[in-house]
Formats: structure tokens, C-alpha cells, sequence
């Protein structure tokens, strides 16, 4: 089992005023810098995975460092979360985020949010038992907890805002052109 030396620091919490500030102040950034030049829109990211272990993965994206591995039943050390937990949990993330965003532009009051993702998967065709069906999820629910001044109509308006916008919830609901090349 191949463990990462280098965890990351804790998350601080803020204040509901800092966040909404660090918001406003990345929106406004952010809409100066596509105004002067709409190039500045496109962002490419890059993340690099080192096989480690029975089926582990070390992934480099940035700065930062961590394992993805399967468990026991599938081959792994059971060592961190899957790669379709880490998946699970990119979109559970990037939700988050843009509930923060929008609920900040919208003048909308989080006071939390918890999003729980589950999605079903049958192994057959990884295994190669079945070729038809697909080899990823074939259904993914989320459901979102706010807790917060406004609405019940204000929060479901924001979360229809939220799933136009966000990039990862894009991934999974839009075919993306995806190219492989063995060197």
C-alpha cells in the first residue's frame, strides 16, 4: 500500500462575510479579465496519475497530491476512494461551489449545504462479462440540503441556476470528445 506523505492542510472555516467577499472578488476578477480579452475565458487543467500498488493511482494536479484505489473486491488495497467516488465527489464538489457563486450573485443566503451523490454502476461490461450497457454510470441522483433565510421557491430557482452551470454536472450529463494516445 503506497501512502501520500504530503496531506494537505485543513480547510478554515469563514465567515459568512469573508466567503461572500472572496465570491464577489473572484466574479469581479474573473469578468475583467474575459472583458479585456475573451481568451482569458479558456483554462486548460492537467492532472498527471502514477500507477502505485495492486491498482492504486498517485494523481498530481497542480500542488497538490492523492491516491485513488479500489477495494479489496476490485483488485485494490481499498488505500483511498475509487475513481467513480472521486468522480461522484468532483460533481458533488463543483456543486457546492457554484451554489456558493450563484446563491452570492443571486442575493441568496447559504448557511449550509451538504449534496449527496449516488450513482449506480453495474461491473459486468469492466469485466468484460457483457459487452452491451454502458461501463459507467448509468444513473446519478444528487440531493441537495440547504439551510438558509431564504425561500423554498429561491432555492429551487438557485438549484436550476446551479445545474446550468456547473462544469462538472456538464461532464456528466453532456458526451465530451475524448481522445486517447498510447506513446
Amino acid at each position: 500500500m503506497t501512502l501520500l506523505q504530503d496531506q494537505a492542510a485543513p480547510v478554515t472555516d469563514v465567515t459568512p462575510d469573508e466567503r461572500a467577499q472572496r465570491l464577489t472578488d473572484a466574479g469581479t476578477i474573473w469578468n475583467e479579465r474575459i472583458a479585456g480579452d475573451a481568451n482569458n475565458a479558456e483554462l486548460t487543467y492537467k492532472v498527471v496519475g502514477r500507477g502505485v500498488g495492486s491498482v492504486a493511482t498517485e494523481v498530481r494536479a497542480g500542488n497538490h497530491r492523492f491516491l485513488v484505489d479500489e477495494p479489496g473486491a476490485l483488485a485494490g488495497d481499498d488505500a483511498a476512494a475509487s475513481p467513480v467516488e472521486y468522480a461522484l465527489g468532483a460533481l458533488v464538489s463543483c456543486q457546492v461551489v457554484v451554489f456558493r457563486l450563484y446563491a452570492q450573485a443571486l442575493g441568496l443566503t447559504i448557511d449550509e449545504i451538504e449534496i449527496t451523490a449516488e450513482g449506480d454502476l453495474n461491473v459486468q461490461k469492466l469485466f468484460g462479462i457483457e459487452e452491451s450497457g454502458r461501463a459507467g454510470f448509468r444513473d446519478v441522483r444528487l440531493t441537495v440540503d440547504i439551510a438558509g433565510p431564504n425561500s423554498a421557491e429561491e432555492y429551487a430557482n438557485l438549484r436550476e441556476v446551479v445545474d446550468e452551470h456547473c462544469p462538472v454536472l456538464d461532464l456528466f450529463s453532456n458526451p465530451v470528445p475524448t481522445s486517447s494516445t498510447l506513446v
